[in-house]
């Protein structure tokens, strides 16, 4: 695989939420509107690029017996820097964001990717890896946002769409399920067209 299928894939073909099925916690607790989506998206990049960067430099270094809780804590470290920065420089998506933030560090896409990608593969291959996934979990979680604000508010990035109320089931957590689903069924659809 180039290095341009290994950043792109984490798009569409094995796009994190709607593909890999992972990462459903943060994606319905903080995608109801596109800045959240967008600030826990960018964190989790973060956290996915550096901690890829660590784990593929330390990989020949930990013993298998403790591989997992090591990489637990180099993404922990990762974690904090993210959530002091976000504490001090951007208070209220801080605040926004809650208890999704710390929660980063047990991601299936990042403890995932760090096993399934970061250990068995260069630094470089593994930065591309975690960008192109990063950015794949970002567009997924802007684009929920999106929709649940747009419906669910009536409004975009603070811009009524329309008047009065949106139907503030979007907004409830029954509402990004229904959101998500759809959007696995449209990349499903692009997935097997592309096979054919």
């Amino acid at each position: 695989m180039n290095q341009w299928q290994n950043f792109t894939k984490g798009f569409i073909r094995q796009n994190p939420v709607l593909v890999l099925l992972l990462g459903f916690c943060p994606t319905i607790g903080v995608s109801t509107s596109v800045v959240n989506g967008l600030g826990m998206g960018l964190a989790a990049t973060f956290v996915l690029v550096m901690s890829n960067i660590v784990i593929s430099i330390v990989k020949d270094f930990i013993p298998d017996q403790v591989r997992i809780p090591s990489y637990i804590v180099v993404i922990a470290a990762f974690v904090t820097m993210v959530e002091l920065l976000m504490a001090g420089f951007a208070p209220a998506l801080h605040a926004q964001l809650g208890i999704f933030l710390p929660l980063i560090v047990v991601n299936c896409i990042i403890l995932g990717r760090a096993e399934a990608f970061a250990s068995k593969n260069t630094v470089f291959s593994s930065i591309i890896d975690g960008l192109g996934m990063g950015l794949g979990f970002t567009l997924t979680l802007a684009v929920v946002g999106m929709i649940r604000e747009g419906l669910g508010n009536g409004s975009l990035l603070g811009f009524k769409l329309f008047p009065g109320d949106g139907a503030l089931v979007f907004i409830l957590a029954p509402g990004g399920f229904l959101v998500i689903g759809y959007l696995i069924a449209v990349v499903n659809m692009i997935i097997k067209r592309q096979e054919k």
